[in-house]
């Protein structure tokens, strides 16, 4: 017989003993399991989270246009004081005019304002919903795609039409049942009629940027039955011609702004220019801290598993001495001994994983209705093989004790 068959045979042999006794032990070895069923089922639980989360939020950031610029009176992520910024001048319709004409870089610089307020259609309310206006060369500085209908047109933009374009969200709340293309919403008190709907692109991550839950009016009309919004400070949101000429544009836009605005070689700006980078920027930040907790919370649930597993298999050794003297004393080897209890315990916490990997997987559907989730294959596979990895780990040294028992020592034991 071949060293292969007999280390083949072995395998089987140990791996049928293994099976055995976790069959005699079942309410044990269901105890046993649970630390790596709870620590697998987290790992992989925030693992979906994480990978849905940034889906989402790389898909929202899309939206927004890599090469997109935000003129604003705020910078953002900064370590300027806010009061500072509080403080500085709003910039105003003249301001982007003046800036339109000489920029030269830009394929696309539109104005933007936002203000807060409840929309309607008959019985259904939004509340708190981020109103943007602009002009129609808005839809050129965003990545912005389509559920039906289109952006408002440049005739429309000019005279101040009542016309709106409603994120996907917003559409949703107000039509669950769709077809909301021409009827007419209320925003405040004032009746617009529906010109578009969006796709779903946004991210929870992205707050007041999300485009889901915005609806898009053109600017003249925020400024003519909004009041409130009229001497607010606007943006300018300018889109460079390619990533690569994001720097170019962005210094270019420095100096335009500091023109426009008058100001000396040795003043401040009084403006920001921002940049997906800061929202990027952040967001990682958080998610890190995030990750950080999570493999932490992971690591304990994991190391107390193993350390419950290692004490059982410990237990095990000590019932089974008399069984492992017998065998030993009809001429079973060191490895074969020690590949039994490996194996046993191998297999306790593959179980558990594969347990702890369908329950993460049910509970992943459940998190899928309040934040998105994304359950990746390599997420199965880490969670198999940590399940493996930490069973051996755990088993090693009750292994090895059995292993080394004297046989004579064992058939004695009592």
């Amino acid at each position: 017989m071949s060293k292969f068959s007999i280390l083949s045979f072995e395998f089987k042999e140990s791996m049928l003993i293994a099976l055995q006794a976790l069959s005699a032990n079942k309410i044990r070895s269901a105890l046993t399991m649970l630390g790596i069923f709870i620590g697998i089922t987290v790992v992989v639980l925030m693992s979906t989270a994480i990978n849905g989360i940034n889906n989402s939020f790389q898909k929202g950031i899309s939206a927004m246009g890599s090469n997109v610029l935000y003129i604003n009176k705020w910078t953002w992520f900064s370590n300027v004081p806010w009061w500072e910024m509080r403080n500085r001048r709003n910039l105003t319709m003249e301001d982007y005019s003046k800036f339109k004409a000489l920029a030269k870089l830009p394929v696309a610089i539109a104005p933007a304002i936002s203000t807060l307020q409840t929309i309607k259609f008959k019985q259904r309310t939004v509340n708190n919903v981020f109103v943007n206006g602009s002009n129609a060369e808005y839809i050129k500085t965003t990545n912005l795609t389509f559920a039906e209908g289109r952006f408002y047109s440049e005739i429309e933009s000019k005279s101040a039409r009542n016309v709106s374009v409603l994120g996907y969200k917003v559409a949703q709340d107000l039509f669950p049942h769709g077809n909301a293309l021409d009827k007419y919403v209320k925003i405040g008190a004032v009746n617009f009629k529906v010109v578009g709907v969006l796709d779903k692109q946004g991210s929870f991550l992205l707050g007041s940027f999300n485009p889901d839950q915005r609806v898009y009016i053109p600017i003249g009309t925020v400024f003519k039955y909004f009041s409130s919004n009229r001497n607010k400070s606007i943006s300018i949101d300018v889109r460079a011609a390619s990533p690569a000429m994001v720097i170019n544009t962005k210094a270019e836009a420095n100096g335009i702004m500091r023109k426009v605005r008058g100001l000396t070689y040795n003043q401040k700006d009084d403006f920001g220019i921002n940049q997906q980078e800061a929202l990027i920027e952040a967001y990682n930040k958080r998610i890190g801290v995030i990750q950080i907790a999570g493999l932490f919370i992971t690591g304990l649930a994991l190391f107390v598993g193993a350390i419950g597993i290692m004490n059982i298999m410990f237990v095990s050794v000590k019932e089974r001495t008399k069984e492992i003297g017998l065998r030993k004393a009809i001429g079973a080897k060191k490895r074969t001994i020690l590949a039994q209890f490996l194996l046993e315990s191998a297999t306790i916490c593959t179980i558990g994983g594969i347990i702890g990997l369908i329950a993460a997987i049910l509970l992943s559907l459940l998190v899928n209705q309040f934040i998105p989730t994304s359950i990746q294959y390599s997420a199965v596979v880490i969670a198999i093989g940590v399940s493996l990895l930490t069973g051996i780990i755990s088993g090693i040294a009750p292994a090895y004790t059995a292993a080394k028992m004297n046989p004579v020592d064992a058939l004695r034991y009592e």
